[in-house]
């Protein structure tokens, strides 16, 4: 397990269903890139088996530029490229 948080990455060689990470990232910091381009940085609060999002302290990023700023986000499933972790500080 590489980092503080708990999250690995690929690199160490462990091998981890998404399943697994994702169980391990809820409740942490995260980006969602949707397939539009647009990035979402917040807490990632819950996730359904049709990969619909719920974030909390959700900040939009357009063009990486900050456009908003929303307490609560919902993202439907199939508008989601990937999702990654991030480290508190980077937020």
């Amino acid at each position: 397990v590489n980092g503080e948080d708990g999250a690995s990455e690929m690199s160490d060689g462990a091998k981890r269903s998404p399943t697994e990470f994702l169980k391990a990232v809820t409740g942490r910091p995260v980006v969602v890139k949707l397939n539009t381009g647009v990035d979402y940085k917040g807490v990632l609060a819950c996730l359904d088996g049709y990969m619909n999002i719920a974030m909390e302290q959700t900040e939009e990023y357009v063009n990486g530029q900050l456009k908003n700023m929303y307490g609560d986000a919902f993202i439907r499933g199939n508008n989601v490229l990937y999702i990654s972790t991030v480290s508190a500080k980077k937020r």
